[in-house]
């Protein structure tokens, strides 16, 4: 079995709340917590796990490549499934890192307030690490060149210098934004795309 094959779920709205991989993905659709969403003709069908492996069983799968074999059969990997029960959005921690820093601050320098290219912008502790100062989303700030130089391992305040507003950690966001930009499976397009409207 190949366990690198994702699976999109939608919560019973048909909003994207995660994405799995392949025995999650049998693991809900066998327990009835789920079903499966099939793109044909440019409508959907859904189908529970029986008539799933039903309708596995009677269509040709050897051009597939989501195919994965049992004792018994050749099943499609759900592409993207349906939750019977789950309605609510899953909320997503950002991840502290230097692309989400960036957007949390607009790419701009949060000492002199100029918008530059990425390369031109670096991560500043505003409490230096050789001061007790964290790496996270209260003590690191987006600077230019400029000003992180100037500022060197000093206070802002020692340095003469002030923030443009006190660093935050971001809210939590829709599961669905972590998935903008990023290579995604051509049948969830469509699930990903309409909630951007």
């Amino acid at each position: 079995m190949d366990t690198n094959y994702q699976t999109l779920v939608l919560n019973r709205l048909w909003q994207a709340v995660n994405v799995i991989g392949v025995e999650r993905a049998f693991s809900l659709l066998a327990l009835d917590h789920a079903q499966v969403i099939f793109a044909e003709d440019g409508s959907f069908r859904v189908f529970d796990s029986e008539a799933w492996f039903e309708h596995c069983r009677e269509n040709e799968l050897g051009g597939s490549i989501r195919v994965v074999n049992t004792v018994s059969q050749s099943v499609l990997v759900p592409s993207v499934l349906l939750l019977r029960g789950y309605d609510r959005m899953l909320l997503q921690e950002m991840k502290f890192n230097r692309q989400n820093l960036l957007e949390r601050d607009d790419y701009r320098c949060q000492y002199c307030g100029k918008n530059l290219p990425n390369k031109e912008l670096n991560m500043d502790h505003v409490i230096p690490r050789d001061r007790g100062g964290k790496t996270s989303w209260e003590n690191v700030v987006i600077s230019c060149i400029r000003c992180n130089s100037k500022k060197s391992n000093r206070l802002p305040k020692e340095a003469g210098m002030r923030l443009l507003r006190e660093p935050k950690r971001p809210p939590r966001r829709p599961f669905m934004t972590s998935l903008y930009g990023k290579e995604v499976d051509k049948s969830w397009e469509y699930f990903l795309q309409s909630k951007e409207k």
